[in-house]
């Protein structure tokens, strides 16, 4: 499996950070069209969001002005009281109706975003299920050939990472947009309603406010993208230099190693402080300005109350919707960035589900009922690019129960071969035929269960040993189980294991050695009872007495079953009923190991090399 850094996983941009770098979609309104097509089934549900995000927020902006009521009245009452007037007082059951009219309102608020939250959450879980079911669905009809040309990162940053943007999108930020903008509109109008004088004091503000933001904003951005990059750079390093640890202990490069973490650490620290303290610098230069706002409205208001032009109540109602309207415009600010965020992850998950798929399968598949074993290819070509063919008119013909070896150096097509027979590639030209039947007619379900493979690269899955095996059959008894691990000669090693084959292999199955390993995928094929078998240098990570005993138990499995062994070790091979011999892409000799040696071509050029001296 492959290796994955720190490093922030692509389309998975800063949420919020002032300055911080966005990624940009490619086309914003086709991605946001196409988004919004998603969401479009619960279109009802989204409608009734709407109503109670407006709702809660139109109580909760009601509040100050009636909250300012109860203060003018006990102001009333104390100013009344001070001046002798008979009688005079505080209206406390005016009060209290007042203070429950308020928690009414701020209960019916708080229930309208608990509804307003809960039905959002319905529909953005719902929405990113439906993204995760097409994207897994995609990947598994894609060909080999976009695994071959993509990350397992990219594709893991695509399914996990951008969609998970999009699910916190959805379920947060649609509201926010809501609720600000309610809030925005809101407050102005009971702004308006109290002093307009007032409230264009507090717009006059803003300009100033959005300036400064902007111009701190665009100076840190620079920063923050240098610390990014940078801090690619130190995550490579660190991976690096603890993957390779031994290598670099074993060639004394420790104080190297070291001198190139302190040079990119201190990069980063100076990077990093920038950017922080140049986008923290934002907010307390805002707050000043609000400040400065506050103090102008209070000094005019105080003046207004004094002539008798407003009430004291009105004033501290004003100054609350003004604390209350800087937060929405900050709140919209940001989502903003978060959208564009969002739209290039979606657009991204989007380019996933658009790839190429494989050749649809054909509507009237044939089945072989009695699979034997017999491959023929005819007149293949086939080229990974479509003007350079790698292979021309190939012709093969294996018969049943024939031990096939593929030799030939490095890059000459072995694999690809391989390839071509499983149909995780398609060929330009020519039809390879199985049992009289044309792959191309076959389900390639059906055309993968002939086949068992044993390859170089073993792959172990996060599970017990047992369940590993069982992998190569569905529904496999425990009896069947520990018969494959026998015939692999895996028995001995997993019954001294403390927990047998109810160990647990860990992620990259580091807890047993490699061969090991290579014992549990070839019992995993014995398991699997092919028609077919694939073997890539099988045997290459076990020691020379295990080898022995994977050959005798290969020797068994291959009995009368047609078997593909690509080989390096010319030796191994010997006995094979067919040698191909490939070189850039073509098969170029063929025939048995003695033939082969007194044709005193290619192949014998190669088998001498290996025993040269």
């Amino acid at each position: 499996m492959s290796k994955m850094t720190n490093r922030q996983a692509p389309g998975f941009g800063p949420r919020g950070g002032p300055g911080a770098p966005v990624q940009k979609a490619k086309d914003f309104k086709g991605s946001l069209k196409r988004l919004a097509a998603y969401l479009k089934p619960y279109k009802w549900r989204l409608l009734s969001v709407l109503l109670t995000a407006i709702l809660g927020t139109l109580f909760t902006i009601v509040a100050p002005k009636i909250l300012g009521k109860a203060t003018t009245k006990i102001f009333e009452g104390i100013m009344m009281k001070m001046s002798g007037a008979p009688g005079a007082g505080v209206d406390f059951s005016y009060i209290a109706r007042i203070l429950i009219l308020l928690g009414l309102l701020y209960l019916f608020s708080s229930l309208f975003t608990f509804l307003q939250g809960y039905i959002m959450a319905s529909v953005a879980q719902k929405t990113v299920f439906q993204l995760r079911k097409e994207a897994e669905g995609k990947i598994s009809r894609l060909p080999l050939k976009y695994f071959d040309g993509t990350t397992t990162g990219e594709i893991l940053s695509r399914v996990v990472n951008d969609v998970d943007n999009i699910s916190t999108t959805l379920q947060q930020s649609l509201t926010q947009i809501i609720t600000s903008v309610v809030t925005i509109i809101g407050v102005i109008i009971m702004m308006l309603s109290i002093s307009g004088t007032l409230t264009v004091i507090l717009l006059l503000t803003l300009p100033l406010s959005g300036v400064i933001a902007v111009f701190i904003a665009k100076k840190s951005q620079g920063f923050f993208g240098s610390q990014q990059n940078i801090l690619g750079q130190l995550n490579g390093h660190v991976e690096e230099i603890y993957t390779g640890h031994e290598v670099i202990k074993a060639f004394g490069h420790e104080e190297k190693a070291i001198e190139e973490f302190d040079d990119i650490n201190e990069r980063l620290y100076q990077s990093s402080w920038k950017a922080q303290f140049i986008s923290g610098a934002i907010m307390p230069i805002m707050q000043f300005i609000n400040n400065l706002g506050y103090v102008l409205i209070c000094v005019v208001g105080g003046i207004y109350v004094a002539n008798g032009r407003i009430t004291v109540g009105d004033i501290q109602a004003f100054i609350q919707y003004a604390r209350q309207f800087a937060q929405p415009i900050t709140q919209t600010a940001n989502i903003t960035n978060i959208l564009q965020s969002t739209i290039a992850s979606a657009e991204r998950v989007f380019e996933l589900l658009d790839e190429q798929e494989e050749v649809p399968e054909i509507k009237n598949p044939t089945s072989i009922q009695n699979p034997r074993g017999h491959v023929s290819f005819k007149h293949v070509n086939f080229g990974y690019e479509q003007d350079h063919l790698l292979i021309e008119n190939m012709n093969i013909n294996v018969k049943p129960g024939q031990k096939v070896a593929i030799v030939g150096p490095t890059g000459a097509g072995k694999t690809t071969l391989i390839n071509l027979l499983m149909r995780f590639y398609e060929i330009q030209g020519g039809s390879i035929w199985i049992d009289g039947v044309n792959i191309k007619d076959m389900r390639r379900s059906e055309l993968h269960s002939l086949f068992g493979m044993v390859l170089q690269d073993t792959w172990l899955f996060n599970g017990s040993i047992a369940e590993n095996i069982a992998y190569g059959r569905i529904g496999a008894t425990r009896e069947e189980i520990i018969e494959a691990a026998k015939a692999a000669h895996a028995d001995h090693f997993i019954r001294t294991l403390p927990e047998g084959f109810e160990t647990i292999l860990n992620e990259e199955a580091t807890n047993i050695s490699q061969g090991q390993k290579q014992l549990l995928t070839i019992a995993r094929a014995i398991l699997a009872n092919p028609t077919i078998l694939i073997l890539d240098e099988a045997t290459s990570s076990v020691d020379t007495r295990t080898e022995l005993y994977i050959q005798k138990a290969m020797s068994r499995l291959m009995e009368n079953r047609t078997s593909f062994v690509i080989a390096h070790r010319l030796s191994t091979i010997k006995d094979a009923d067919l040698i191909l011999v490939m070189n850039k892409g073509t098969v170029i000799e063929q025939g048995t190991h003695e033939s082969l040696l007194a044709q005193n071509g290619f192949y014998a050029d190669l088998y001498n090399s290996q025993f040269a001296g």
